[in-house]
């Protein structure tokens, strides 16, 4: 399949100037809304086909939200806006000199495609960094998709449910103790939500074990928990976590993975093993693998977390036409948060029209921090808006306000409100059912691309 010549939305020939966005996260989807009224085709294209709103997969793998409430379909999303059509595939090389992008889509097929553009916005963002140790994702995994989250609300559940069928009480503990790694919102977050899990949802739920006997550990190589927010945030966070029996280790690093536990390294050089059998790590993010591969192709650089060095437009060094935003793009250290995604997303359609009306490109991006937030327990966030800082059940009015607003869709609105009411307000966690593929998935997966005989030569 050859898309380089340039098909309109009907698939007849387009003299329209054709913008191409890699990723349908928050900063590929906004600059898509961003064009719907300029005269340009839009196309998107995606490894998967939903948008995805991460920063709620904490509550996907605790059993508060399902998955379609935090990631809903891009097709349905964008089915109003006729100049953007999407594409499923996973972007594998791009030519700068002739402006098309070589796709492959899912699944052993094989099958390969090119989409030509005018414009391209790399909106491709971030996955999850071991720092050097992948090797610790099979017993830790990540959460920076649905996959992720289902995969572990598999493996936090089924403790549960296996701690139940043990006599031996050192093993029912191993079940029993979560570890999670990085303190930063995602860690805080979900720590926070485990412990509420142990302590007040599942009590009464089993007849051997006592769930509220579970320990939630919190481990980071920093010196403070959620570090960016500041100290007087950082303290009161601090100070919730330990009043929901949460163990925080800081200035603690990691060491050792495997199936059954843990290995650790304190700041006096103290090296110990923790027995927990689920491991969830939250800490460190790298850029995509498209990030490195653009940055060979246009001789640009690559910061130390795989993200492209761009120009103060956002524009990739010497390619004023491409555009690399969100959390793949290296820019005044800015974070990588879904705000900074957004308004890059924004700011590179931006200037795409104004070259096509004839006006001059080449604007500084610039960020407008509308505020950080994370929610620590039912009814206690802490938020950095400005000047101001709220924690508590101000703070989670705020968070609440918040999220509402980002969530795409009225429907999506509804029922993740419906849901929150009956996890904050009552016990319950509508949201539990897990099953065997989840958990063994990522295993599987990893033994079929070891072993030869599964493998399916791509041409």
């Amino acid at each position: 399949m050859d898309d380089g010549s340039s098909p309109g939305q009907d698939g007849r020939q387009s003299p329209r100037h054709r913008v191409l966005i890699i990723g349908s996260g928050f900063g590929g989807l906004f600059a898509a809304k961003a064009l719907r009224r300029e005269p340009v085709d839009v196309t998107i294209v995606a490894r998967t086909g939903h948008h995805l709103f991460q920063p709620l997969l904490y509550q996907v793998a605790t059993g508060i939200l399902s998955e379609g409430e935090i990631a809903p379909a891009t097709r349905e999303i964008l089915r109003r806006q006729r100049n953007a059509r999407v594409l499923l595939g996973e972007v594998t090389d791009i030519d700068l000199a002739t402006r098309t992008a070589t796709v492959t889509a899912p699944g052993t097929t094989g099958t390969t495609y090119t989409v030509g553009y005018d414009s391209l916005i790399v909106a491709a963002g971030a996955t999850q960094s071991y720092f050097g140790h992948d090797e610790y994702a099979e017993h830790a995994p990540g959460m920076k998709s649905i996959d992720d989250a289902l995969e572990l609300r598999g493996r936090i559940f089924g403790a549960f449910e296996l701690a139940e069928l043990e006599s031996d009480p050192a093993v029912v503990d191993r079940w029993l103790t979560f570890v999670v790694v990085g303190a930063g919102p995602t860690g805080v977050e979900m720590a926070g939500q485990i412990a509420e899990l142990a302590h007040r949802a599942l009590p009464g739920d089993f007849r051997r074990i006592d769930t509220r006997n579970a320990r939630v550990l919190l481990l980071d190589g920093a010196p403070a928990v959620l570090p960016s927010f500041g100290d007087h945030l950082s303290t009161r966070a601090l100070r919730q976590l330990h009043r929901l029996g949460i163990e925080v280790e800081l200035q603690t690093t990691v060491v050792g993975v495997d199936e059954t536990g843990i290995e650790v390294v304190d700041s006096a050089g103290n090296r110990r093993r923790i027995e927990a059998m689920t491991k969830i790590w939250a800490a460190g993010v790298a850029g995509s693998p498209l990030g490195p591969l653009l940055a060979r192709a246009a001789g640009a650089e690559t910061d130390r977390a795989g993200r492209v060095m761009v120009e103060p437009d956002c524009s990739l060094p010497g390619h004023p036409e491409v555009f690399v935003v969100g959390d793949l793009m290296s820019l005044n250290r800015l974070p990588g948060v879904a705000q900074v995604a957004i308004q890059s997303g924004q700011h590179a359609a931006g200037q795409i029209v104004r070259r096509l009306n004839g006006k001059p490109t080449g604007q500084p991006f610039q960020y407008h921090d509308k505020g950080s937030m994370a929610t620590i327990s039912r009814f206690s966030a802490v938020a950095s808006v400005g000047k101001v800082r709220l924690s508590g059940f101000v703070g989670w009015l705020l968070w609440l306000a918040v999220h509402l607003l980002y969530l795409v869709g009225f429907k999506n609105r509804v029922t993740a409100v419906l849901h929150w009411f009956v996890s904050f307000i009552g016990r319950g966690r509508s949201q539990r059912t897990a099953t065997i593929q989840q958990v063994l998935a990522r295993t599987v997966l990893r033994r079929a691309a070891e072993d030869p005989a599964t493998r399916v030569e791509v041409s």
